[in-house]
């Protein structure tokens, strides 16, 4: 619903003055979404965290968030809605880690793709573990966003083959990094903080992965 205001131009008041009071409501209540939007992730963040992700409902995010339960389905229609928007707010949060990271070291620099998503798999450890699993959680309610995150480490993999002098050996580092991250929001990786930040420093160390060719010519 938009409301529009008439406003008769007197006093020398701009003929145009009615259309700018109507754009500025607009763009106000726009904002006053996106404000509402964001506190409502926020508020299902801190529940996450703080409860577990089986303390999750409407009615909890609806008192965390201050708002009514009306005001909340007014944003989201479900929980499933708002998990989906947890993903796609964690999404974007590390393509702008990635992106900044890219900046600060160089897109131009070798094997920058791969540098990044190992980056951005070590930076993934900084969540909350609660808030991952949420997500995980959502993902395996909702198909589609398992195709989503496939499809985007599908072209993530295709920057990261384009740029390497060993497309293979390249992947595997980048799959190594992520297997890194998953044990480690499950529990089950059997090193410890400090070791794994070393292993997470050493896939990123191109140096190391380009080994010298050993193999004897027959005289």
């Amino acid at each position: 619903m938009r409301i529009v205001f008439i406003i008769i131009p007197r006093y020398g008041l701009a003929p145009d003055a009615g259309i700018a009071c109507t754009l500025n409501w607009t763009m106000d209540n726009a904002t006053r979404s996106e404000r509402s939007r964001a506190t409502i992730i926020q508020a299902a963040l801190t529940i996450i965290s703080r409860d577990g992700p089986g303390r999750l409902t409407l009615d909890a995010i609806a008192r965390e968030a201050g708002i009514s339960k009306g005001g909340l389905t007014h944003q989201f229609r479900n929980k499933e809605a708002v998990l989906r928007a947890l993903l796609e707010e964690s999404t974007s949060r590390f393509n702008k880690f990635a992106e900044d990271y890219l900046m600060q070291h160089g897109a131009d620099s070798p094997e920058a793709h791969l540098a990044t998503q190992i980056e951005v798999s070590r930076e993934a450890l900084k969540q909350p573990q609660s808030v991952a699993f949420a997500i995980l959680g959502a993902m395996g309610e909702d198909p589609s966003l398992l195709a989503i995150s496939r499809d985007l480490d599908a072209k993530r993999i295709e920057h990261i083959k384009a740029e390497a002098a060993d497309p293979e050996l390249a992947v595997l580092r980048w799959a190594a990094a992520r297997g890194l991250l998953l044990t480690s929001l499950f529990g089950l990786c059997p090193v410890s903080d400090e070791e794994r930040d070393k292993l997470f420093s050493r896939l990123l160390d191109s140096k190391q992965w380009h080994l010298p060719n050993t193999t004897s010519t027959p005289k």
